[in-house]
C-alpha cells in the first residue's frame, strides 16, 4: 500500500473546523477530505463525503452498527483510506471529525489499521472557548449525540477534543479578547497554536504524531496538566499535598470544587481507598471521578514489568517514602480564580494532623462517601 499521511481535524467549533480544513486543501496539493455526518443516523446511516479543492469527488452512506454512528463511522474510515492509499494520487487525507467525535478514538482506529497519522488537530474559536467549557448540556439536547447511548455533556467533550491534540488551528475571531486567547494557553500549554489565516497548518498536519505518547499525556496517572500561571485575569492553580482526603469532607465540598473553575483535573486519593488512583475531570459544573487503577505503590514489585515505562518513570518523579507515589495533583483554569479560598477548601478536606496519626487502619474505617459516586 502505498504511503498516505493522514491528519485528523476535530472540534465542536464547527465554522474554525471547515476554514482550517479548506486551508489545509489549499496548502497541500494532492490532498482530500472525507468527512462522515453522522447528523443522519436518526435515519439509520451515515453519510459520507470525499472533496478535494476542486469540490466533491465521492459520496455514499455506510449503515448504522450497534445503533451507533460513531461505531459506523469506524468500520467505514479505514477502508476508505486504505483506498485512497491504494489509488496513489492523493498525498494528505484530511479526517474531518464530525462535531462531537473525539479525535483520541479516530487516530487509534486510523492507526491501527494501518495507516500513518502524521498530525491531530483541533480547531478552536477563542471566542467560543469559554462559553463552551461552561456548557454542562448533554450532548444529545444539542443534537450531537454519536448514539443514543451517548451521555457526554458538551463541556466535557469539548475538554477533552482540545487537550488531546498537539496543534490547534485558531480562528481569527474578532470578537476573541487577550482573556479568551490566555485561557486557551492556559488549559493547553504544550499545544502548538496555529493562527487559520496565516500559520504553517500544512506543516503542522504532515509534522508526525505519536499514538502512544498522546494516549499517556491524557492517562491520569502521568498526563501531563497545566502548570501554575496567572495572566489577563485568567488563573491556574497547581495544588499538590501527600496527605489522603478526608471522604466525607471531599465529598460535601465537591460542588464549590467543580464550580470554583471552568476547567479542573488530576489525580487524587482518598483516606479509606488508599490503593486507589482517582481521576478527577470536571467542566461545565459538571465532575467525573472514577478510578484509574492502583497507584504503584500498592502492587507487589513482580507486577511493575507490565507497567508501561512512562507511568513508572511519572512515578518515580514524585516517588514519596511513605505513600509511594500517591498524592494529590490537581490543576484548576479559569478567569476570575480564587486561589486563596480554592486552596483553603482543599485544604480543609485533608485529614487533620489526629485522623493522619491514626493510621492506615484507622483511615479505612472512615465513611465510604464516595460509594455511590464510584458504583461500587
Amino acid at each position: 500500500m502505498p504511503d498516505l499521511s493522514v491528519v485528523i481535524v476535530g472540534g465542536l467549533h464547527s465554522a474554525a473546523r471547515g476554514a482550517a480544513v479548506r486551508r489545509l486543501l489549499a496548502d497541500v496539493p494532492g490532498s482530500v477530505v472525507l468527512h462522515h455526518d453522522l447528523a443522519t443516523a436518526a435515519d439509520g446511516t451515515v453519510v459520507r463525503t470525499v472533496r478535494d479543492a476542486g469540490g466533491l469527488r465521492d459520496t455514499g452512506t455506510a449503515p448504522l452498527v450497534n445503533d451507533c454512528a460513531c461505531c459506523a463511522l469506524r468500520e467505514d474510515l479505514v477502508p476508505e483510506l486504505r483506498r485512497l492509499a491504494d489509488a496513489g494520487d492523493t498525498r494528505l487525507a484530511v479526517v474531518e471529525l464530525w462535531d462531537s467525535v473525539e479525535p483520541k478514538a479516530m487516530a487509534e482506529v486510523v492507526a491501527a489499521g494501518g495507516l500513518t497519522v502524521t498530525g491531530v488537530i483541533t480547531a478552536v474559536d477563542p471566542a467560543l472557548l469559554l462559553p463552551y467549557l461552561g456548557n454542562g448540556d448533554d450532548l444529545a439536547g444539542a443534537g450531537l449525540a454519536a448514539a443514543a447511548t451517548d451521555r457526554r455533556t458538551v463541556a466535557d467533550t469539548f475538554a477533552r477534543q482540545l487537550e488531546y491534540a498537539p496543534v490547534l488551528a485558531v480562528a481569527d475571531s474578532p470578537e476573541a479578547d487577550d482573556e479568551d486567547h490566555e485561557l486557551l494557553a492556559q488549559l493547553h500549554p504544550t499545544a502548538r497554536r496555529i493562527a487559520i489565516a496565516h500559520g504553517d497548518l500544512a506543516g503542522a498536519a504532515l509534522g508526525g504524531f505519536d499514538i502512544e505518547a498522546a494516549a499517556a499525556a491524557q492517562h491520569p496517572a502521568c498526563a501531563l496538566l497545566p502548570a501554575e500561571a496567572d495572566a489577563h485575569g485568567v488563573g491556574t492553580l497547581v495544588w499538590r499535598h501527600r496527605r489522603p482526603f478526608h471522604p466525607e469532607r471531599l465529598y460535601q465540598a465537591l460542588e464549590d470544587l467543580t464550580c470554583a473553575a471552568a476547567r479542573s483535573r488530576g489525580r487524587f486519593w482518598l483516606a479509606d481507598r488508599p490503593d486507589t488512583l482517582l481521576h478527577w475531570d470536571a467542566a461545565g459544573g459538571a465532575l467525573c471521578v472514577e478510578s484509574a487503577g492502583p497507584w504503584l505503590a500498592s502492587l507487589p514489585d513482580a507486577a511493575w514489568e507490565m507497567v508501561p515505562p512512562v507511568r513508572r518513570a511519572a512515578a518515580a518523579l514524585e516517588w514519596h517514602p511513605e505513600h509511594g507515589d500517591r498524592c494529590q495533583h490537581l490543576v484548576f483554569t479559569s478567569p476570575g480564580l480564587d486561589r486563596e479560598g480554592l486552596r483553603g477548601l482543599l485544604e480543609s478536606c485533608l485529614l487533620t494532623d489526629a485522623e493522619y496519626a491514626a493510621g492506615r487502619d484507622a483511615w479505612r474505617r472512615l465513611p465510604s462517601a464516595f460509594d455511590t459516586l464510584l458504583e461500587v
